[in-house]
């Protein structure tokens, strides 16, 4: 699967609650490849996106909007579940 598979998908909670679409991702560098770490949801991560919001190019990177890789539970191009659990972290 690639990203622009998963880019703009609906994302829901294993219970139907909508929690937006796929605007982008997180990613930690290993020594051989990229790890993801979490996909950016909602609103706000379409904003923080374009930088809108965030002064400095280090702000950009927020946790709030972020759906942890460990909480999805399926990832597909027509739409990503995640935990319910995951929504009361935030």
């Amino acid at each position: 699967m690639r990203f622009s598979d998963l880019l703009d998908a609906p994302v829901t909670t294993e219970s139907g609650q909508v929690l937006g679409r796929v605007h982008d991702l997180r990613a930690e560098l290993t020594t051989r490849t990229l790890k993801i770490t979490g996909l950016v949801v909602g609103p706000t991560g379409f904003l923080e996106r374009f930088g809108i919001g965030a002064p400095e190019a280090g702000a950009r990177i927020r946790t709030r909007d972020v759906i942890p890789w460990s909480d999805i539970v399926r990832a597909d191009s027509r739409e990503v579940v995640v935990r319910d659990e995951a929504t009361k972290r935030q």
